[in-house]
């Protein structure tokens, strides 16, 4: 072998011997690389806190009492049947509330009032209104009452019916401007169901009037949902009653804000004597509805010291309203509450009797007060609220008149009401105190008159949002 060619295996030995080792050296520094953490960036996405600016503060009020079937030529068409007395207050400092109305066609002068205030700095105004209106005629007499209240996307009306003799009326307002699409399930004795006609666009600045009737007919114990996209609603139902020729009570029925396990309807007023009713025609008529859940409720009555005066379990089937005939109750006021594992809505119904000049109310279940809100009085007899408190401990509520008359610390025992005697066509601030959770109503009581308007409570202001980028 030559010289040459042994340096020429050296080298290329020296060469496979190099690569293996290279060869070595990357893969544990592949592995390594794998086994140890490799340092990490993170960019954190950078994020503002930012508090929507407030927008006007608006209310749909309950408007005039409105007549069908007046008109001879047209059984369907619409008429004002008496007007609304309006009370609209704003704390001091703040603007009176602008008016104007939502437009019903074909009705003149027969929409509800819409009250609307511009923010005042950067939090929105405090409105309130209230109104009330009377009738005498031969097909429709009483008394009712509502407040004005915000527009919303969903609520519920208990109340009513679509038998012979009952003229009752869904008034759906849009005081937006846009228009606003709205379904309207109705349940009954066969369960919920959107009827022909039930879903409907009401146009921006006016107001829907739709016969309870033409939605679901022959129904003793209806509740209708009313959904709204596009744009809120304030929903409102419109009952009457004639009894063979003599008309039997007019009332504004405010719709329930949401369904929830405990409902509580502060201020019942019993004005018939137990023994002005029957089995048949009970003065005083619960009504509630778990929309998709079966259940069994307990249904309680309460004295305002908080005595138990009744208690019965009530079977609920999912999408059936059930009626509850709350016999026995003496003259006064009472406190309804219903508890059920299911989601409810419930109202009561009384009346001051069936004889020629009889009035009835509805009276819903309240929301939960647990701020400041600003409360109106409307124009009418014996104004009186009452506040429940359903919680273990006292509550504190303070009111504050308007007028500027000194304020009054209330306190409630728990599981009491308190009736606090107020002024027609005045208003006040009621603010639950330390944390207490109070559910309340006006309630109004004369000769032929009766009515009820719940408490909600005051719009709290707009939450602050975190806006990210990155």
């Amino acid at each position: 072998m030559t010289d040459r060619r042994m340096l020429r295996i050296a080298t290329t030995g020296a060469r496979v011997l190099a690569g293996v080792l290279a060869s070595a050296v990357f893969v544990i520094a592949v592995v390594t690389a794998v086994a140890i953490p490799w340092p990490t960036h993170a960019q954190k996405p950078v994020s503002v806190t930012a508090t929507p600016a407030p927008t006007d503060t608006v209310l749909v009020c309950g408007g005039p009492l409105l007549a069908l079937g007046r008109n001879a030529q047209n059984a369907g068409a619409l008429s004002v049947a008496a007007p609304e007395r309006l009370t609209t207050a704003s704390p001091a400092g703040q603007p009176a509330p602008r008016q104007s109305a939502v437009e019903v066609p074909d009705v003149g002068n027969g929409g509800a009032p819409v009250l609307t205030a511009p923010p005042v700095g950067s939090a929105r105004s405090v409105i309130s209104g209230a109104g009330s209106a009377t009738v005498q005629s031969d097909d429709l007499t009483g008394f009712a009452a509502s407040a004005c209240q915000e527009p919303r996307l969903e609520s519920w009306l208990v109340g009513g019916a679509s038998t012979t003799g009952a003229s009752d009326l869904v008034r759906l307002a849009n005081p937006g401007t846009v228009p606003a699409t709205v379904q309207l399930t109705v349940y009954g004795a066969s369960g919920g169901q959107v009827p022909p006609g039930g879903t409907l666009v009401v146009p921006p600045g006016t107001e829907r009037v739709v016969p309870l009737a033409g939605l679901i007919l022959g129904e003793q114990a209806p509740v209708v949902h009313v959904s709204a996209s596009g744009a809120p609603v304030r929903a409102a139902l419109q009952a009457s009653i004639t009894r063979t020729l003599v008309p039997g009570g007019v009332d504004q029925v405010s719709a329930v804000p949401t369904a929830e396990r405990t409902q509580i309807v502060p201020g019942v007023t019993v004005v018939a004597a137990p023994a002005q009713g029957s089995n048949d025609n009970p003065t005083t008529v619960l009504r509630l509805l778990s929309a998709t859940s079966t259940s069994t409720a307990t249904v309680t009555v309460l004295s305002t010291s908080g005595a138990t005066e009744s208690r019965q379990s009530v079977p609920l089937q999912a999408g059936v309203p059930a009626e509850v005939a709350l016999s026995n109750l003496a003259p006064g006021r009472h406190t309804v509450r219903v508890d059920s594992e299911a989601r409810v809505v419930a109202a009561v119904w009384s009346t001051t009797g069936f004889a020629a000049g009889s009035d009835f109310a509805w009276y819903p279940a309240a929301p939960e007060v647990s701020a400041s809100t600003l409360v109106t009085v409307p124009d009418g007899p014996s104004t009186v609220l009452s506040i429940v408190n359903p919680g273990t401990k006292p509550a504190v509520v303070k009111l504050t008149p308007m007028d500027g008359s000194a304020p009054r610390s209330l306190t409630i025992p728990a599981g009491q009401t308190l009736d606090v005697s107020v002024a027609a066509r005045s208003s006040f601030t009621l603010e639950p105190q330390a944390g207490a959770h109070v559910r309340a109503a006006v309630t109004l009581t004369g000769s032929g008159a009766l009515a009820d308007i719940p408490v909600w409570p005051g719009e709290a202001a707009a939450a602050s949002i975190d806006v990210y980028s990155g």
